[in-house]
C-alpha cells in the first residue's frame, strides 16, 4: 500500500487554518469557540425582547450562568494577563458558544519569551476554563503527563498545543494540555474558527455581527420554522434521470462528462430518485405563483423587456425565483428586492449543520420577503473556487422545476 493510498481523505470544516498566514505575528482575529456538543447551553440563557432597542435593559441579551461568568472572566482578564500583547476588543458569550475579536499588537510570545502562535493561546484559554469548570462541577483537576520536546515549527503543530517547560505548575494560560489525558469531560469542543478582517469595512461587519448575536438568536427563536434550515422538505418534481437528460442537451460534451455527472448526482439531495431542496425562510412564498428568472445570452437584446415583465408580475403578486448566476439575473433580483417584493433564491451550496446567513438575509426571511432553497448537500468550497457550467445548468433546471414553468414564460 502506497503512502497516497494510506492517506485519509481530507475532512473539510470551518476550523481549518490558513496556510498563508503566520499565526504568531501581529494581527486581528475573530474567534469562535463552541462548547462540547453534549452540553446543553451551559453558558447562559437568552432573555429580552425584540421590540426593545440596543441599550435598553430589556433588549435581547444573554443571562450568563455561573459557568458563563467564569468564561467571561477568563476571556477578559486571563488572556491579557499571560499575553500582554493581546487584547480582546469585542466579545459575546452565547448559551453554547463565544465570539470575540482578538488583536495582537505585536508578535505573540510566552512569558518565557518563546514565540507562540494563536493555537497555543486558544488552547491555554480553553484549558484555564476547563480547570475551573472541573472544580465548579466537582470533577477535580486534570491529570497531566510530561509534554513532548518543543517543536521548532509551531505552524506545523495542531492548534491547541501549549508549551511552557516540563514539570511547571499548571495554571490557566500557563497550562500545558498537549499531552493531557483524563476522563473529565471538557467544557469546549475541539478546535476553533478564526476569521481575519482585512480592512475597516470587514472589521466593522465583524463587530456588528458580534454585537447583534443575541438579537439574531432571539429572532431565530421567535421564528423557528422560518429561521432554521428545514431539511428535504421542498419537492422539485424533478428526477435525476430527467436532470441528466437536460444537462446532456444543454451542456457541451466537454462540460458534461461521466465524472461531472457523478459529482453532481452525489451532491444533490435525492430521495427515491427525485431531487429535493432544503429551505430557510417562509414556506408561505411557495404557495404563490412562482416564476423562474433565467437570463440567456441569446436574449441580451430583450433583457430590459424581461426585467419589466418580472417587475409587472411581482406587482401582481407573483414570486420570482432565481439562482442569480448570470449578471442580468442578479440585476433583476436586486431590483425586485429593492422594491420590497418577496423573492426565492436558489443557493449554490447546501446549508451546513449550523447555518447563519447574513443579517440582512435573516431579517428578510423573518419578514417573509425571502426564501432560500438549496438542492445541494453542504460541501467545502475554497473562496476562489467557482461553479461549473453543468452545476449552473443544474440550478437553472431546478429553478424551473420548483416553479413548474419554463424560463421563457416572459416572451
Amino acid at each position: 500500500m502506497t503512502g497516497k493510498e494510506y492517506r485519509k481523505p481530507t475532512e473539510h470544516n470551518m476550523k481549518r487554518r490558513s496556510h498563508m498566514h503566520d499565526y504568531s505575528h501581529s494581527g486581528l482575529y475573530h474567534i469562535t469557540i463552541s462548547t462540547a456538543k453534549d452540553l446543553h447551553q451551559p453558558l447562559g440563557q437568552m432573555a429580552g425582547r425584540l421590540d426593545k432597542p440596543d441599550g435598553d435593559s430589556e433588549a435581547p441579551h444573554v443571562v450568563l450562568s455561573p459557568l458563563g461568568q467564569m468564561v467571561e472572566q477568563e476571556l477578559t482578564k486571563s488572556i491579557q494577563q499571560y499575553y500582554p500583547m493581546l487584547k480582546v476588543l469585542d466579545y459575546v458569550i452565547m448559551p453554547e458558544h463565544i465570539h470575540f475579536l482578538l488583536v495582537a499588537y505585536r508578535n505573540v510570545v510566552s512569558r518565557s519569551g518563546r514565540p507562540t502562535h494563536l493555537g497555543q493561546v486558544i488552547a491555554g484559554f480553553k484549558y484555564g476554563c476547563n480547570k475551573r469548570y472541573w472544580v465548579m462541577t466537582g470533577r477535580g483537576l486534570l491529570a497531566i503527563t510530561p509534554a513532548a520536546e518543543p517543536n521548532n515549527n509551531p505552524a506545523a503543530e495542531p492548534p491547541g498545543t501549549l508549551r511552557e517547560g516540563p514539570g511547571s505548575v499548571l495554571s490557566g494560560l500557563a497550562a500545558k494540555p498537549a499531552a493531557a489525558k483524563s476522563a473529565a469531560p471538557p467544557l469546549f469542543d475541539s478546535g476553533y474558527c478564526d476569521v481575519m478582517p482585512i480592512d475597516e469595512a470587514q472589521l466593522e461587519k465583524q463587530r456588528a455581527y458580534i454585537r447583534n448575536n443575541p438579537r439574531n438568536r432571539l429572532l431565530r427563536m421567535s421564528n423557528r420554522s422560518w429561521l432554521l434550515p428545514q431539511r428535504m422538505c421542498v419537492e422539485t418534481h424533478l428526477s435525476l434521470r430527467a436532470l441528466k437528460g437536460y444537462l446532456l442537451r444543454e451542456c457541451p460534451p466537454s462540460q458534461m462528462t461521466d465524472e461531472v455527472w457523478l459529482r453532481i448526482s452525489e451532491l444533490l439531495l435525492v430521495k427515491d430518485g427525485m431531487i429535493y431542496c432544503d429551505r430557510y425562510g417562509s414556506d408561505e412564498l411557495l404557495a404563490k405563483r412562482l416564476l423562474p428568472v433565467v437570463c440567456h445570452r441569446k436574449d441580451a437584446a430583450l433583457h430590459d423587456m424581461q426585467q419589466q415583465r418580472c417587475m409587472d408580475a411581482a406587482d401582481e403578486g407573483d414570486v420570482l425565483v432565481s439562482a442569480r448566476i448570470a449578471r442580468r439575473e442578479q440585476i433583476i433580483m436586486a431590483a425586485l428586492q429593492k422594491q420590497t417584493y418577496p423573492v426565492v433564491l436558489i443557493a449554490d451550496n447546501g446549508f451546513p449543520e449550523i447555518f447563519h446567513p447574513s443579517e440582512e438575509k435573516q431579517t428578510l426571511c423573518a419578514a417573509g420577503r425571502l426564501l432560500l432553497l438549496t438542492p445541494w448537500k453542504y460541501h467545502y468550497r475554497k473562496a476562489d473556487e467557482g461553479i461549473t457550467v453543468a452545476e449552473c445548468k443544474t440550478m437553472n433546471c431546478i429553478t424551473q422545476a420548483v416553479c413548474r414553468l419554463r424560463d421563457d414564460w416572459w416572451t
